[in-house]
Parts: C-alpha cells; structure tokens; sequence
C-alpha cells in the first residue's frame, strides 16, 4: 500500500507548483492583452504622442543594446580566461598523466615478466611435484 502511494505522489505535481505555474501562465496572458490594448491604443492616438511614446522605445533598446554589447565583452573576456587556464593549466596536468601512465605500464610489464611469471611457474611445478610424489604414493591426502 505504501509504494503505491509513493508512486501517486511522485507522478503527482503538489500543489505549489501547480499553483506557481498557474500563476505564472496568467501573467504572461496579462502581459500579452495589455501589450495589445497599448498597440490598439496606440493607433487610435494622434501622431504626437505615437512619435513620442516610439522615441521612448527606441532610447530604450539603445540602452537595452548597450547592456547586451557589455554582456558580450565579458563574456569574450571569460573565454579568454578559460581558454588560458586550459592552455597553461590542465595542459600540463593532461601529458604528466599521459607520462605517470607510461611509466605504469612500463613497470607492469616488468614485474609481470621478472617477479610474477617467476612465481606462477614456480607455484605451477611445486603443485605438478606435489601431484606426482601423491600419484607415486609416497605421500598420502
């Protein structure tokens, strides 16, 4: 019964969100209706304060471009920066890595071959000894 429930609630959206998403979608219809009273409005008016109100707008955007120019250049900025700290930091992290794994492998293969192969074969001829001296019957399991 208990995962049942849990099942509900997790495909369930609580109410919070749904209300903030109710919310949100009703002021975004708000918003476009009075964007469109003010154009309706807008064209019924005279020509002077049409020519004013489009003035308003168009210091706005200027002001709105300027920010976004602003934006651009540290962001540029920030690319710069990263692409330094690529360069001249993980760069060289990156080849001693490249180079601490060589010597790795390089150290692998020689124990693989001088102390490891050494024991396997031992440990492989004591066992085929101990077999045979159990086959002979000179040691009894």
């Amino acid at each position: 019964m208990e995962v049942n429930t849990t099942l509900q609630n997790k495909t369930q959206q609580p109410p919070s969100i749904r209300k903030h998403l109710s919310l949100i979608i009703f002021i975004t219809l708000l918003f476009f209706a009075a964007i469109i009273t003010g154009i309706i409005l807008l064209a019924q008016s005279d020509i002077n304060t049409t020519s004013h109100i489009r003035d308003i707008f168009i210091i706005i955007l200027a002001l709105e471009f300027l920010l976004i120019g602003a934006a651009l250049i540290i962001l540029v900025i920030q690319l710069a920066v990263l692409l330094n700290v690529l360069e001249n930091e993980i760069k060289p992290i990156l080849e001693t890595t490249r180079e601490t794994i060589a010597t790795l492998k390089g150290t692998t293969a020689f124990l693989s071959k001088h102390a490891i192969n050494p024991v396997i074969n031992l440990s492989s001829a004591a066992a085929g000894m101990k077999r045979l001296i159990e086959l002979i019957g000179i040691i009894r399991k």
